[in-house]
């Protein structure tokens, strides 16, 4: 009987917004696995007592990103850890999206403004800025050219904390199109979603948001399935994904580009996509008998 630990964060004193997390741990009993829902920030969690620790639903790491890079590196040296410990170290600093983009992958355009860096924003078009180590829009918001005072207080609030910003054009084709967001799960394409835009203008950088409005199922295109893939494959020296999701929007010329690639915590919407919850079981088990 494997044992598996599903790490998760307390984010007390709220209840956890991971309503997919009690689905799956009860799907893995009834499989015949030992399952069980860990904080990933407990101290006194025996890692090596599992066959397999599956990152599901960290959802505060983007405040901790060194401290959590460290657990998942001291965690991966006693399990197997999925998504691997180097794949998190990538995939939690969104720098990667210039390195996508010189892989030839079709990226929303996107700059960075490390602390230090002078205020270089953009004087022609709206704009979006947030932190390249960010969750659930958090430290994000749109802006005109003409609310660039605005944008420099959100830069200095975020350099002052240490924080990389990465500006991007604030993508249109989001308004008509929504954004879209491929699962995949054991090397296959589990399900895909669509959502509306998630920055409303005029809303402050800090204020709370939706992070996933008018969420809905979604059939993929065969366009929006070669970028995901192209997307995917061009994880550098990445041993094999348990799980990813990317997340798409319309360009300017109407074809897809990456917004961003989910490769550490991602929401599955099982919720959404109840039939894809027994792939996911059989997919976890795989990976914990190895």
């Amino acid at each position: 009987m494997p044992r598996i630990a599903l790490v998760t964060y307390d984010p007390r004193p709220e209840p956890s917004k991971d309503a997919d997390l009690p689905v799956l741990v009860a799907a893995l009993r009834e499989a015949g696995a030992e399952a069980e829902a860990v904080f990933w920030d407990d101290g006194d969690v025996d890692w090596a007592g599992y066959d397999l620790a599956v990152i599901r639903s960290t959802w505060d790491y983007s405040w901790r990103a060194a401290e959590f890079v460290a657990w998942a590196e001291r965690c991966a040296k006693v399990t197997r850890l999925a998504n691997p410990a180097e794949v998190v170290r990538w995939n939690t600093d969104k720098r990667y999206i210039g390195e996508l983009a010189e892989a030839g992958v079709p990226v929303v355009p996107t700059g960075y403004l490390a602390p230090g860096d002078p205020a270089d924003l953009p004087r022609d078009h709206e704009y979006v800025v947030k932190p390249t180590s960010g969750a659930g829009a958090r430290y994000a918001a749109r802006y005109t050219p003409e609310q660039h005072d605005s944008a420099v207080r959100q830069l200095e609030r975020m350099h002052a904390e240490g924080l990389t910003a990465m500006v991007q054009p604030y993508m249109r084709g989001i308004d008509a199109g929504g954004e879209r967001a491929l699962q995949f799960f054991g090397g296959r394409l589990l399900h895909a979603s669509r959502k509306r835009a998630v920055l409303a203008p005029g809303t402050a950088f800090d204020a709370t948001k939706v992070a996933h409005p008018g969420l809905e199922p979604w059939t993929p295109t065969p366009a929006e399935l070669a970028v995901a893939e192209r997307a995917l494959a061009a994880v550098p020296d990445a041993p094999e994904l348990l799980y990813s999701r990317v997340d798409l929007v319309d360009g300017e010329d109407g074809r897809p580009r990456v917004m961003e690639l989910e490769l550490v915590e991602p929401n599955l919407f099982l919720f959404l996509h109840p039939a894809s919850v027994q792939t996911v079981v059989e997919a976890v088990l795989a990976a914990a008998g190895r």
